[in-house]
């Protein structure tokens, strides 16, 4: 009964908008979520990691959706080739249970578990990533966590599924593979470790689209919707 009073309705992305469509269906206007990209580059990197090692970085909680076991099975792939590497676990809650298999099965080394960090820290392991990667399976309506890498410089490797596609373009400002395919999650990662060009480009193509995200922007569409 409340909602037949709206008289404005907003989705932060097309996914949020036809999932909620479903039970409740309206005309919608689509403002994505916004951030304060300022947040992630005036910030210093984690002392302890900056020594030398190429760090890849997972952030978010550890659910099975968020597919942290593709990215280790990546990970145990692009070690033997890159033996300095280190995957930087940022997020609450444990690993599931076919993650410890993982990494118990392949002996994986250099598998930092750091658990929840505060908003201030979470920027500074941005800012410590030289990759970005987020392996979700789905169920995500908008990817904040690849604006907020975006916004911080780190070039991004997501996987394509529609919350996530809604804020990249493949090729363009980040890189995107199929969901659960952890040899394409390996090639990705590896190529941005080979080219040192690309990473550029898409680094600063992203800063690019990381602005137009930006909270002055996105709360003027709010304030002109209402």
């Amino acid at each position: 009964r409340y909602f037949r009073k709206l008289q404005g309705l907003i989705a932060v992305s097309d996914p949020a908008h036809q999932f909620i469509s479903q039970h409740l269906p309206g005309n919608y206007e689509i403002i994505p979520n916004g951030i304060d990209a300022k947040e992630f580059l005036n910030v210093a990197p984690i002392k302890q990691f900056k020594d030398g090692m190429i760090n890849i970085l997972f952030l978010g909680r550890l659910e099975k959706r968020k597919g942290l076991r593709y990215l280790l099975r990546a990970y145990s792939r692009l070690k033997w080739d890159w033996p300095n590497l280190r995957l930087i676990i940022v997020g609450p809650g444990k690993p599931d249970n076919e993650s410890q298999l993982i990494m118990a099965e392949r002996n994986l080394e250099d598998v930092v578990f750091v658990g929840s960090v505060s908003t201030e820290d979470k920027a500074r392991y941005y800012k410590t990533a030289d990759i970005f990667c987020s392996p979700a399976t789905g169920g995500e309506s908008f990817g904040i966590v690849l604006l907020e890498a975006m916004a911080a410089g780190v070039p991004v490797v997501a996987t394509k599924i529609e919350g996530y596609s809604s804020v990249i373009t493949d090729g363009s400002d980040g890189l995107l593979v199929e969901p659960q395919q952890d040899d394409a999650l390996a090639s990705s990662i590896a190529l941005l470790l080979k080219d040192q060009n690309l990473k550029n480009k898409l680094v600063a193509a992203a800063s690019r689209t990381a602005q137009r995200f930006q909270w002055d922007i996105i709360a003027g569409r709010v304030m002109d919707c209402y």
